[in-house]
C-alpha cells in the first residue's frame, strides 16, 4: 500500500480528485468505480471544478458503483443513485445511460448480482475504484464477517452501520438493513484502488488496516492483497499508524 497523509479532509479531497484526475486523463473512456458516503463528497466536488475548468472531459467515462440500498427507488433521496445523481453526475458532461449502479428494485436479486459481476467484465474491468472505510473496516457493505463474499451480493447491514447511516435518514426505522454490494473479489480486481478517509473516528480502524494482519473481522485489511492500492488520508485518520 501507498500511503499519503494530508492535512485535513480539503486537501485529501484535492489529493484524491487529482489521482483520479490523472487515470481520466491517462485514458479518456476509463471505467471508474465510485464510492458514496460523505468522505467522498468532497473528493466529487473537485472533480466537478475541473471539469468546469476545462481539465476533464467525462463524456466517453463509464462509471460502476460499489453499492445500493435494497428497497429505495433511484429517484429517493436516500439512495446512492440519487446521490451519484447530485453530487456527480448531474454536474459533468458523462452520460448517464453509462452510470451503473446496483439496483436494489430487482425482481431477481442474484441475477442483479450476477449480470453486475458480468457487466464489470464486459467493460474490461475496473480501471481505478475509488473506497472509504467504515469505523468497523467494511468497504462498500462487505460487513465484518466469519466468511466474506467475492462477488457481488445481497448483504444484510451490520447494527453499527445502519446507526452509522441512520444521520442521513429521519429514523433509525427508515434505515434499510440490506444492501445490494460488489464483493471482496470484483473490488480486488481493479486495477487500482483508491482509498480516502478523514477525521479520528477512522484512525483506529486505518490503523488494523495496514497492520499486516489480514482478518475477514476487518474486511478492509483485504485490500493488503492487492498490488497497486493508494491511501489519501488526513492527519487525524493517520495518528495510530505505527503505533
Amino acid at each position: 500500500m501507498k500511503i499519503t497523509v494530508v492535512k485535513d479532509y480539503d486537501e485529501m479531497s484535492r489529493e484524491a480528485a487529482e489521482f483520479m484526475a490523472q487515470t481520466i486523463k491517462e485514458k479518456n473512456n476509463a471505467v471508474l468505480g465510485l464510492a458514496t458516503g460523505s468522505t467522498p463528497e468532497g473528493l466529487y466536488s473537485e472533480l466537478i471544478k475541473k471539469y468546469k475548468n476545462g481539465e476533464l472531459d467525462f463524456s466517453n467515462i463509464t462509471t460502476i458503483n460499489l453499492d445500493e440500498y435494497v428497497g429505495l427507488k433511484g429517484d429517493h433521496p436516500q439512495s446512492y443513485r440519487y446521490f451519484m445523481n447530485d453530487k456527480l453526475f448531474n454536474h459533468i458532461n458523462i452520460n448517464k445511460a453509462n452510470t451503473y449502479v446496483p439496483n436494489g428494485l430487482a425482481e431477481n436479486i442474484e441475477e442483479e448480482c450476477r449480470n453486475y459481476d458480468k457487466r464489470i467484465e464486459k467493460l474490461g474491468g475496473i480501471d481505478i475504484q475509488l473506497l472509504g472505510i467504515g469505523n468497523n473496516g467494511h468497504i462498500a457493505f462487505n460487513e465484518p464477517e466469519e466468511e466474506l463474499s467475492a462477488s457481488t451480493h445481497l448483504t444484510g447491514l451490520t447494527q453499527s452501520t445502519i446507526e452509522a447511516n441512520s444521520r442521513f435518514f429521519d429514523s433509525m426505522e427508515e434505515v434499510p438493513k440490506t444492501a445490494l454490494t460488489m464483493g471482496i473479489g470484483t473490488i480486488l480486481r481493479s486495477k487500482k484502488i483508491l482509498l480516502v478517509a478523514s477525521g479520528e473516528s477512522k484512525a483506529e480502524v486505518v490503523a488494523k488496516m495496514v497492520s499486516g494482519k489480514i482478518t475477514t473481522k476487518v474486511p478492509a485489511t483485504m485490500l493488503q492483497l492487492h498490488s497497486d492500492v493508494t491511501l489519501i488520508i488526513d492527519e487525524a485518520a493517520a495518528k495510530l499508524i505505527n503505533k
